[in-house]
């Protein structure tokens, strides 16, 4: 694989990620708005927990899936760049939103 199409896919799957990030918070910040107060207080921390394995599968497979693949398939130097990629772009995307929240701060 060519490193710009490696860079590409690394930041297709860090916007996956921030897009995921994003729409899951907005769940939680309207969560009383949404479903309403919870009067059973077992199911609201089941619920919570059970959001949290679930991003970690679907945040997991957006990073690591295809590193993993390439690694298995031999192309053990594209893995670790692609990696590399994705990481650097989700650490971008955080300074961006650090930087949004400073501006935007109330």
């Amino acid at each position: 694989m060519k490193d710009t199409k490696l860079i590409k896919r690394g930041v297709l799957s860090a916007l996956g990620v921030f897009v995921y990030v994003f729409l899951i918070s907005l769940i939680l910040n309207n969560g009383s708005r949404i479903f309403g107060e919870v009067d059973n207080k077992l199911i609201a921390p089941v619920l919570f927990l059970m959001t949290f394995v679930f991003s970690a599968l679907v945040t997991g497979s957006l990073v690591l899936a295809k590193p993993i693949m390439l690694f298995i398939e031999g192309a053990k130097k594209e893995a670790i760049k692609l990696l590399f990629y994705t990481g650097a772009s989700l650490f971008v995307l955080l300074v961006i939103t650090g930087i949004a929240l400073y501006i935007f701060r109330q």
